[in-house]
């Protein structure tokens, strides 16, 4: 298989047309198609299927996308291990974060990376932590940021922050009561985000342990969404104190503490454990290590 011929396969089904990939790639058009049109023919299979808007991938092509992302990935850090020969730390690392951190750390972590390794590329990936463990163990990321990563023999993780949740209900005219436990948690009304969302699996988790189910008032993602329904009187939701605190209406709101148990939530930095981090990757670990511990939680 041609890789030259991989990348271009890949880059088209990702950008959904071939138009757009020449683009991208700086190659006419008709040289792409023919380059695509060569691998479908050595692989015996169709791999592109048109549409009236661009290009979709068939069955066959869904296999190749996702294996081809990691090959092509793993081409990317075999030239960074040959390039540390030259003691130079470049290369690109690919690094995973969940919505909430990618907020806070995009531009730092972009900021530090050009400061401390002004040769090495970066890529940011925003998804929820079952999506990055995922492609972490498949190549596609190099390092995530991961809520309470399920133990894999594939996975070296360790954790850096642990959060408490809090019941965030809409501030009334009463005190808020001190605390609530996770038995009367199950009789709370909830805005709470779909599955597979960590706040989610947390609070499934615990209510089953103790033969509960949540009462679901609605199910959104995105905490601003979920806040804006807690001011309106929809319901109650389940989120860390920090939350509440950086949506900046925190007169709005009650945080009551969640108790017996506590609901706490890990934030793990992990690696592969099946592939060596490379020397950037390494002092990409120690920069990202540096910034969640500085933030103020």
């Amino acid at each position: 298989m041609d890789l030259k011929q991989l990348e271009y396969f890949v880059r088209v089904a990702e950008l959904g047309g071939f138009t757009r990939a020449s683009i991208a790639l700086n190659i006419a058009q008709p040289a792409l198609s023919r380059q695509v049109r060569q691998l479908e023919i050595e692989l015996g299979q169709s791999l592109l299927r048109r549409n009236g808007r661009g290009v979709v991938p068939t069955e066959a092509g869904k296999v190749l996308l996702e294996h081809g992302r990691g090959i092509l990935h793993q081409i990317a850090r075999t030239r960074e291990e040959l390039g540390r020969v030259r003691g130079v730390l470049a290369g690109r690392v690919a690094i995973g974060l969940p919505p909430r951190f990618a907020k806070m750390l995009t531009v730092p972590l972009t900021r530090a990376v050009r400061q401390r390794l002004p040769e090495a590329a970066l890529s940011i990936s925003e998804n929820l932590s079952t999506s990055l463990q995922e492609s972490l163990v498949s190549g596609r990321l190099d390092i995530a940021l991961l809520y309470n990563p399920v133990p894999s023999p594939d996975v070296d993780s360790v954790v850096l922050l642990e959060e408490d949740f809090y019941l965030v209900t809409r501030r009334g005219p009463g005190p808020a009561r001190k605390s609530i436990s996770v038995r009367e948690l199950a009789d709370e009304p909830l805005v709470i985000p779909t599955r597979p969302n960590t706040i989610r699996m947390l609070v499934e988790s615990e209510l089953a342990d103790i033969g509960r189910h949540p009462t679901i008032a609605m199910e959104i993602d995105g905490i601003a969404a979920i806040l804006d329904l807690v001011a309106e009187g929809v319901g109650a939701a389940v989120l860390s104190v920090n939350a509440v605190r950086t949506s900046g209406r925190d007169e709005v709101f009650h945080a009551i503490p969640i108790v017996k148990p506590r609901l706490r939530s890990k934030l793990a930095l992990a690696v592969s454990a099946q592939r060596p981090a490379t020397r950037t990757q390494q002092a990409m670990q120690q920069i990202i290590r540096e910034l969640v511990l500085g933030l103020d939680m």
